[in-house]
């Protein structure tokens, strides 16, 4: 992958995080962390899950590594894996995994996006699937510290995501294609 089709990627990636995520204040903790710069944005150029799942353990341990004030979380994109979302949702046990076997539990958990999200018991077009759609498949490793931290100080945490829900749900089409422009491209 060259260098500048890496950071047209990371480019969009932070696109993404400012319009959807900040922006529409899906995770109501990104703002300052983003805002701070200390929100890594990792583009993987693994071309195999091997390849992906050491890179994602590098990243782990690069937050180790980092002091919080830092680096406070990581996006492990990868754009050359995982065009289809089951088999993306399957490797997302491994990293589960990863996490449980390293002693890393309790300290990082990862969340996931992916440019075909699917929750259980939805239907694709559901837009409440819109949450959790990113241009790339995307592995977001987060100190579970931080997040407790944050969600002492936020009312009604267990609300977010019937808030996002809600508020993805009201998006026009305009609005949903000026938002996730990578779900309208047209086939060439």
């Amino acid at each position: 992958m060259s260098a500048q089709h890496s950071s047209e990627i990371k480019q969009q990636i932070q696109q993404w995080l400012e319009d959807v995520v900040i922006g529409l204040n899906l995770c109501p903790f990104a703002a300052k962390p983003n805002r701070n710069k200390q929100i890594k944005i990792h583009i993987s150029e693994a071309e195999s899950e091997e390849m992906l799942f050491e890179d994602i353990y590098q990243q782990l341990l690069d937050l180790d590594q980092t002091p919080v004030d830092e680096l406070e979380t990581t996006l492990v994109v990868t754009p050359t894996l995982f065009a289809d979302f089951d088999d993306y949702n399957q490797f997302l046990n491994l990293v589960d995994a990863l996490i449980i076997q390293t002693g890393k539990e309790g300290i990082y958990q990862v969340a996931s996006f992916h440019p075909d999200y699917c929750f259980y018991g939805t239907e694709p077009e559901d837009a409440e699937n819109l949450t959790n759609r990113s241009p790339y498949p995307v592995f977001h490793l987060i100190r579970e510290d931080s997040m407790e931290r944050v969600l002492k100080h936020y009312p009604a945490p267990e609300s977010i995501p019937e808030r996002n829900i809600e508020c993805v749900e009201k998006l026009t089409l305009e609005q949903r294609k000026a938002l996730f422009p990578f779900l309208f491209k047209t086939a060439k």
